[in-house]
């Protein structure tokens, strides 16, 4: 995997999507597969978090087919109404149980990062999903920066809140600002991603620029976007699908086909650009790697 920071790539260089798709399938052709299968076990598990064997969505289905309530209910709505959305100036409040809390400059944030693209399996709640090639680097690689105390047993992260440029924020649709959390263990496994862009691009205003977490193996709704506060807790934070509807949404929020929701099955998806469906998988087919986490509980009241 090529491993470039994000202000060394030119946009010439950037990588047309139907050669990205072509590539990506010669690679395999070629024996990827072969070579996956030789690997010790250990370099297989930090080669398993990428869906290798799913093709990627297109550009256009993941930045046309959005969640995002801040700018509309509709899945086309985000796409057409973010585009003036201001991501510069941006700064990002770190508060609560660490040892270095600031407000903090993006691009201090970004500093010494190194941008790396993962293709992870997206899952939303209403039973469709996606394979997204996103670029960004381990959430963990940002708290150690902040230095969290003994005490800080959660992450609670907050959404911009800006009904002026966020039309969706004008309804009461949700408690605003939005609010999304992470256990501690969580937040610091080497899957949970800090966004930056994806296909080789920055991330677009739809998809949660400047800065999003990605959190492959639960549903979309926990990878909260735009973000300008993080905060380390000693108790579970509150998380606004979970306020506004607990009887359908719980803290966790990892993917399970044998809980339902309420108004529909979780035992099937719909890939977004497929007719049939396909059976979803446990942990969104993270098993191997997240499901340690969760040993002794019972995931279907911890949903």
């Amino acid at each position: 995997m090529l491993v470039r920071r994000a202000p060394d790539i030119r946009s010439s260089e950037i990588t047309p999507e139907s050669l990205y798709l072509n590539r990506r399938a010669f690679l395999a052709a070629a024996g990827f597969a072969a070579l996956n299968a030789a690997l010790p076990a250990a370099g297989r598990a930090r080669t398993g978090h990428h869906a290798d064997e799913d093709k990627p969505n297109s550009y256009q289905d993941i930045t046309h087919y959005n969640n995002y309530y801040e700018f509309g209910t509709g899945k086309e709505e985000p796409a057409e109404n973010a585009g003036n959305f201001r991501t510069r100036p941006w700064k990002v409040e770190v508060s609560g149980e660490v040892a270095k809390p600031a407000q903090y400059d993006l691009d201090d944030l970004l500093h010494g990062q190194t941008i790396e693209e993962r293709i992870y399996r997206h899952r939303c709640v209403e039973a469709w999903s996606m394979v997204i090639p996103w670029n960004g680097f381990p959430l963990r690689s940002l708290i150690e920066r902040f230095r969290p105390t003994s005490r800080a047993k959660f992450v609670e992260f907050t959404t911009l809140l800006d009904p002026s440029q966020m039309p969706g924020q004008r309804s009461d649709i949700l408690p605003w600002p939005y609010v999304e959390g992470l256990r501690m263990d969580e937040a610091m496994h080497p899957l949970t991603l800090v966004v930056t862009g994806l296909y080789g691009r920055p991330l677009p205003n739809q998809n949660g620029a400047p800065l999003r977490i990605h959190v492959p193996w639960k549903y979309g709704f926990k990878s909260a976007k735009s973000l300008v506060r993080i905060r380390f807790v000693e108790t579970q934070p509150l998380n606004t699908w979970n306020v506004s509807v607990p009887n359908e949404y719980g803290f966790y929020a990892n993917v399970n086909p044998n809980v339902d929701h309420p108004r529909w099955s979780q035992a099937r998806e719909r890939r977004i650009g497929e007719f049939f469906r396909r059976p979803t998988l446990m942990f969104n087919g993270y098993a191997d790697q997240v499901a340690s986490l969760y040993a002794g509980m019972d995931l279907r009241r911890y949903f």
